[in-house]
């Protein structure tokens, strides 16, 4: 379970309904699109504008507490699943998103053979592929 206040509290930032909010969002909702987070906040807090839920999501990244990916063709989506070198898998289909642990286990797990005198601090991997879900329903309701 995720205590937000002390997550907050321990990045030195003020504990907030809509932090908090996002947080717990965050919490049972890994790798959400800012617009999919908003939505579940407004449940809860419907006074809190979409605004506000990106300059959360900005602070929380800023402050390691968060983390945002991009994967290609998709909107910015967001995780609290930070401090290790992890990548991820990306369902083609549907857009789907799940983690997937670094083969060697420490960062930069890539190392490139030209840096191009650039200090390499991280590697990105995404991988990309069909979800089960997805092959299950093109195998359930095929082309003619």
């Amino acid at each position: 379970m995720t205590d937000a206040r002390s997550m907050l509290a321990d990045a030195g930032l003020r504990i907030t309904a809509p932090r908090v909010a996002v947080i717990d969002v965050l919490a049972g909702n890994p790798h959400a699109a800012a617009d999919a987070v908003f939505a579940k906040v407004a449940e809860t807090l419907p006074r809190t504008s979409l605004q506000a839920v990106y300059n959360v999501l900005g602070d929380l990244t800023t402050r390691g507490l968060a983390r945002r990916i991009e994967p290609a063709g998709s909107p910015a989506r967001y995780e609290l699943r930070v401090g290790d070198n992890h990548h991820h898998v990306v369902c083609t289909s549907c857009g789907k998103v799940e983690d997937v642990d670094c083969v060697v286990g420490h960062a930069p797990c890539l190392v490139p053979d030209q840096t191009h005198d650039f200090a390499i601090v991280e590697a990105e991997v995404t991988f990309w592929g069909v979800c089960k879900a997805c092959r299950q329903a093109v195998e359930a309701d095929p082309l003619p």
